[in-house]
């Protein structure tokens, strides 16, 4: 009899699992193909937010939702507007660092430093004193504070930061999650925390070790135009007039200035106790800078559930739309940022789960409802997914799960892929079983030392306590890449990342492309068929943010 019991069973999970495996053959290759073409041309001038090209995007992305059956998700309306600000600085503009009278050196835009401002107004000035604050970190979770000194250290003045955490030693090889990034190292937070301060301005050290990219990534994503979301009238949220970033070299050259290393300083900086260094040095900056108010859209979407009971309930998918726009030419005069890995393939991916879910009559659909939301400003720091959470279309608690995706495969099949963020939460007894059903590995953070889990549209709904995983593809390619793939594959972040050859190519892999949507589509079903709404775990970070979302 248990014999019996056991070959039925294992026919039960054979059955369950080629299921699975076929749902591969609900999309339709060459129109996710289309798709990603189609938002990544020349003609959609990048996406910048608030571009012509960009509105030409969301119009085709709200079109496609459409002719696939998906519904609007803001009541007649696939569009939720997101007021913006945004700021182009004059690349002419310099930082004149000088200590004491007439010993002053200019640095120029783009090759020593790059910057904007938090104001939100036209041509900014900032004069003011110059102070190394180390990491520019207050952990109470680690014993860390970067802001144990007089208020007076940071008020007014402007601080030289460095970029991720303080390294783990051999005494604490868990300082700051080891070798992964927290969000204290993210330089969203360096801002937010020196802000609350009460500095005048940041400037961010950068390396391409501490930010994971080079300086080129930095010049291209923070050297032209940046939006923040508009501030109201009452809004007292603590704001930055200078937020920069600036080159090694550049900093070391100020710091010299002033009888200083900046290598003994950031070594200084990587042990607990370290006070600020008041420089000496005084940064004076005419942010020569243009303002434009424009709005630009979430694009949001719904599938019905099948569980009347459920129905209200929902899995949360997300993908950026916007890119970089137009920006600074390459080499080859190309100035168009096409974004088409990031994020064209991730938006034809959530199309195409909309798509396949949108085309089964509702008595086949998984019982829980689907959004859909395409944030816009994505590229800027977050900004569409955030507004989404402060000012959320559908409950917050009603979320039982976000599945973002940014970027997807296009190189080749893999057996591997990651879920970040799935250890946090119950989601990971949902997705394990989804890799084992496919005969793939589910890795960990495969490049944590990167925080790619504090970089995409996730994390706001993470920080508002949804369970939430970004799924991103595996390395191990089943067959080796080979050409232009795998030259596309391994030189990635330095070529291509946040680059004009970002671009749609032929050889993309379709295959590959179905195969990682396909995964993202599982697990949202499983999340939409889960007897209970996943929940953080207690000893997670999110897990208060999740019981204030639930009203416990």
């Amino acid at each position: 009899m248990k014999r019996y019991i056991a070959v039925v069973l294992l026919l039960v999970f054979a059955a369950f699992a080629a299921f699975a495996q076929d749902r591969s053959s609900w999309f339709d290759g060459a129109k996710m193909r289309e798709r990603v073409k189609r938002l990544s041309a020349d003609e959609m001038e990048g996406r910048g937010p608030g571009n012509a090209g960009s509105k030409k995007a969301a119009d085709y992305i709200a079109a496609q939702m459409r002719s696939a059956g998906i519904r609007p998700g803001n009541g007649k309306s696939y569009f939720q507007n997101v007021k913006l600000v945004g700021i182009k600085v004059d690349p002419s503009t310099k930082l004149n660092v000088s200590k004491g009278s007439g010993d002053t050196t200019s640095f120029s835009f783009g090759d020593d430093f790059v910057a904007t401002t938090g104001a939100q107004r036209d041509n900014v000035s900032v004069d003011a004193e110059v102070v190394f604050a180390g990491y520019g970190i207050d952990a109470p979770l680690y014993n860390w504070n970067d802001y144990s000194g007089p208020a007076d250290d940071y008020r007014g003045k402007i601080l030289l930061i460095m970029v991720n955490d303080p390294p783990a030693t051999a005494a604490e090889p868990n300082l700051f999650g080891g070798k992964a990034l927290t969000y204290y190292g993210r330089w969203t937070y360096k801002y937010e925390e020196a802000a609350r301060r009460g500095a005048t301005g940041v400037i961010l050290i950068h390396t391409s070790e501490s930010a994971g990219y080079g300086w080129n990534v930095v010049r291209t994503s923070f050297g032209g135009p940046r939006s923040e979301i508009a501030r109201g009238s009452g809004d007292k949220t603590p704001f930055l007039q200078l937020m920069s970033w600036a080159t090694t070299e550049a900093v070391d050259a100020m710091l010299k200035k002033a009888g200083l290393d900046v290598n003994d300083l950031r070594l200084a900086a990587q042990k607990r106790g370290f006070k600020p260094v008041k420089t000496g040095l005084r940064a004076k900056i005419d942010l020569k800078a243009t303002k434009t108010e424009f709005e630009s859209p979430n694009i949001v979407g719904v599938v019905d559930g099948s569980d009347r009971r459920l129905r209200n309930e929902y899995v949360l998918y997300t993908a950026h739309w916007d890119h970089l726009g137009i920006g600074e030419p390459d080499s080859s005069g190309d100035k168009i940022y096409n974004g088409a890995y990031d994020n064209a393939s991730g938006v034809a991916a959530v199309l195409g789960i909309g798509e396949a879910l949108a085309k089964l009559s509702r008595n086949r659909r998984p019982k829980r409802s689907t959004y859909i939301l395409f944030p816009t400003a994505e590229e800027q720091g977050l900004l569409g997914a955030e507004y989404f959470a402060q000012n959320p279309l559908i409950p917050l608690k009603k979320i039982a799960g976000n599945v973002n995706i940014d970027g997807v495969n296009f190189f080749g099949k893999t057996d591997d892929f990651s879920a970040l963020g799935v250890e946090r939460s119950t989601l990971n007894a949902i997705v394990q079983p989804v890799a084992s059903e496919r005969s793939m590995t589910l890795q960990g953070d495969m490049r944590p030392e990167q925080g790619f889990f504090f970089r995409s549209d996730h994390f706001p709904f993470a920080k508002a306590g949804v369970p939430a995983v970004s799924l991103r593809h595996g390395s191990n390619f089943t067959p080796a890449l080979t050409g232009v793939a795998l030259e596309f594959f391994s030189n990635y972040t330095a070529k291509y990342y946040h680059q004009p050859s970002d671009q749609y190519y032929d050889w993309w892999d379709v295959s590959a492309m179905i195969q990682n949507a396909e995964l993202g589509l599982a697990i949202g079903w499983e999340i939409a068929n889960a007897p209970t709404m996943p929940r953080y775990l207690e000893t997670d970070e999110f897990w208060d943010a999740d019981r204030k979302r639930m009203g416990k």
